[in-house]
């Protein structure tokens, strides 16, 4: 485990982690010791963890407490943080007309504060659904979505409730790159999001993404593994550009006026003679079916 040796200073009588408890891709539930341990991480804590829950599977970890990589996080706090005069402080949230609503806020040192918002958070933040979606459009909001690094949060907090064969369609119009940073954005140019089997073959055979285990978790957690189709609604990168890392393309103008008529509002909608399951944010919840 490495952390900013900041944190490490003894002159801090207080160290404030503040941040929002929802569902995770690579830990489960986000925020508590990730926050320290990724968010102030070091490299190889950052891309251990990441590949290590990519590997253990997305849908086996995705809206839970307990997972291999917060097993790692609760052993660093055991072990390591004790010491550290932080207090964590979480919110759980919830979004409706674009007006976010604190739901609830959770502040303390011990894992029984992170317990109580990620049991409030599976209460406000998991969407159970009674049947697979068959066509879902996921809007990504153009002042927090710029790269599919992050963008890519439509695929994964809907893949739960996708149905086998159907089609997801994220109207990204902030989105101009695929990595959050050049070195990473070459990487997922280079290898694509082609399934899981395929990125951990050419994890094995090349250096380049050996040495950057977080990308390859990235891109095993962006393919819908040829279950659903995955079309990016994009204005700053061109078809050859979006096909070229696995996904359709559409203009986005053009889907905007197919799919997010004014006054749109999450959930089920009927319009131009189609029915789809829109979303708004998808970094506020977790849509699965029920049973599975």
């Amino acid at each position: 485990m490495e952390i900013n040796k900041r944190l490490l200073d003894t002159s801090y009588d207080l160290i404030l982690s503040i941040g929002q408890v929802v569902p995770h891709e690579v830990v489960g539930m986000a925020n508590y010791t990730k926050n320290i341990l990724v968010g102030c991480g070091g490299k190889d804590t950052i891309n251990r963890s990441h590949i290590l829950g990519a590997v253990f599977g997305m849908e086996r970890i995705m809206g839970k407490d307990h997972s291999p990589v917060r097993k790692v996080f609760d052993y660093a706090q055991e072990h390591f943080l004790n010491s550290l005069p932080l207090v964590y402080i979480l919110t759980v949230t919830t979004a409706s007309h674009d007006n976010v609503r604190i739901e609830g806020v959770f502040a303390g040192n011990s894992r029984q504060v992170f317990e109580a918002a990620v049991e409030l958070s599976r209460e406000k933040n998991l969407i159970w659904l009674d049947e697979p979606i068959k066509k879902a459009v996921v809007y990504l909001d153009p002042r927090e979505f710029k790269s599919t690094w992050l963008g890519n949060k439509a695929i994964y907090r809907t893949r739960m409730a996708m149905a086998d064969g159907g089609e997801l369609i994220i109207l990204a119009p902030g989105v101009r790159k695929f990595g959050e940073d050049d070195g990473i954005d070459r990487l997922i140019r280079k290898y694509g999001y082609k399934g899981r089997e395929n990125t951990l073959k050419k994890y094995n055979e090349n250096a380049d993404l050996r040495e950057n285990p977080s990308a390859a978790a990235h891109l095993i957690h962006g393919s819908s593994d040829g279950r659903f189709t995955i079309t990016y609604a994009v204005k700053h990168l061109t078809r050859e550009e979006v096909e070229g890392v696995g996904f359709r393309y559409t203009p986005y103008e053009e889907a905007e006026r197919k799919y997010k008529p004014e006054g749109i509002t999450d959930g089920y909608v009927e319009y131009g003679g189609e029915r789809y399951f829109y979303i708004s944010n998808p970094a506020l919840g977790l849509w699965a079916v029920k049973g599975k």
